[in-house]
């Protein structure tokens, strides 16, 4: 093994101080689509707590792609804000991502105000209308949006940028053969579902050159029938891996849309999701058909590197694992594997400063339970509901 977690470590242009990432997961804290002294002292958090790169999500590039109404469009009126957040990022010694993408069928039409799109048209669970298929005009304007945002990030002073390839946002959709129906240039084999993503990658690459590292998150398996196997997975990161644009990778998994929990694992808060929920939703998902969607799946460390593993032996380029890492030993056994970083998310929330106590030798691994009661406060400000100093943070 020649460096350790804690070693600094260049992604792409960038240099960390770490090989620790904090991942996205929706902070809860922009009820207006804008920047808030909350979301900013959300990552500030485990900046100051020690990890080499935290990660904001989820920056919309388009209205239509927010998850819901409260989520952030990049643009000119939301740059201030961005800037604001990455000046204080980097005060504390760390560097900062932005997740940037399309929500696709994951977002909230209803919410939104403007109705969702997809690879092709299905029933939306989120907001019970209609998804529609993207049309080629769509995607040369979500093309071209991707583009803009990239632009604005680099100008707000990010250091990478996280193109959001999984969880059945909108390039995932294109990419699952359960979600893409289409008999165009876009569906069909592997080499037309993933045109999107590889059009996506190239057209934000030439646009920010080396300014920042450009990074995607995809999927070692999608966790559904129709999703993206781990097969397919490995074959499409191949694809970006000859394109040459990006310089590394996130390997994630499951679907927001379809099975969140195999991302997850660990407890299933039924009734406390159900209970955050709109109305309609909440009622939906207290039928034996919504309390299904919530899968049961046994939470084991580093549940994904097995998978995972699958694409280090094909790739050659640096990916980063991610899913359920707590202990310093599966931190150190990742770089034994030949993983480039670690990307943590509940046990940061709950520990903010564990990669400054790990590093320390004052504590071996995190406390985090994954009880998962944190997944339904991502409506009210994302908190551990264990972390007393979490209780309540104030949005607005």
């Amino acid at each position: 093994m020649s460096h350790t977690v804690f070693s600094a470590a260049d992604l792409g242009p960038v240099r960390l101080r770490n090989r620790t990432v904090k991942a996205a997961t929706f902070e809860g804290r922009s009820p207006y689509g804008e920047v808030t002294d909350a979301l900013i002292d959300y990552h500030l958090a485990p900046a100051r707590g020690g990890v080499g790169l935290t990660t904001v999500a989820y920056l919309a590039i388009a209205p239509e792609g927010r998850t819901h109404a409260e989520q952030i469009v990049v643009g000119p009126k939301t740059l201030p804000g961005l800037r604001r957040l990455t000046a204080a990022i980097h005060a504390e010694g760390a560097a900062v991502a932005a997740q940037v993408g399309h929500a696709g069928p994951v977002a909230n039409g209803r919410s939104n105000g403007v109705k969702a799109i997809s690879a092709s048209s299905m029933p939306s669970p989120l907001s019970m209308q209609m998804i529609k298929a993207a049309s080629e005009q769509d995607l040369t304007r979500v093309t071209r949006a991707y583009v803009d945002a990239a632009r604005t990030l680099v100008e707000a002073g990010f250091d990478v940028l996280e193109l959001h390839m999984a969880h059945s946002y909108l390039i995932s959709s294109f990419l699952a053969p359960g979600l893409n129906r289409r008999k165009d240039r876009w569906g069909g084999p592997l080499e037309r579902r993933a045109r999107l993503a590889r059009q996506v990658a190239r057209a934000v690459r030439e646009e920010v050159g080396d300014a920042v590292a450009l990074t995607a998150k995809i999927s070692v398996s999608d966790g559904f029938k129709g999703g993206v196997t781990t097969d397919e997975g490995v074959a499409f990161a191949g694809l970006l891996e000859a394109d040459g644009h990006l310089d590394a990778l996130q390997l994630s998994g499951g679907s927001s849309l379809m099975n969140p929990m195999y991302l997850f694992r660990g407890e299933t808060p039924v009734a406390e999701f159900a209970d955050a929920m709109p109305t309609i939703v909440k009622w939906g998902m207290k039928t034996p058909a919504g309390r299904s969607f919530l899968k049961r799946y046994e939470f084991e460390e580093a549940y994904f590197k097995e998978k995972a593993l699958r694409f280090r032996e094909e790739l050659s380029m640096p990916l980063m694992l991610l899913g359920g890492i707590n202990r310093l030993e599966t931190m150190d056994q990742a770089m034994a594997d030949g993983f480039d970083f670690v990307v943590m998310g509940r046990a940061l929330l709950r520990e903010p400063d564990l990669v400054n106590r790990l590093q320390a030798g004052t504590a071996s691994k995190g406390i985090c339970t994954h009880c998962n009661r944190c997944m339904p406060t991502i409506y009210s400000g994302t908190r551990c509901v264990e972390w007393a100093a979490g209780e309540v943070i104030p949005v607005a």
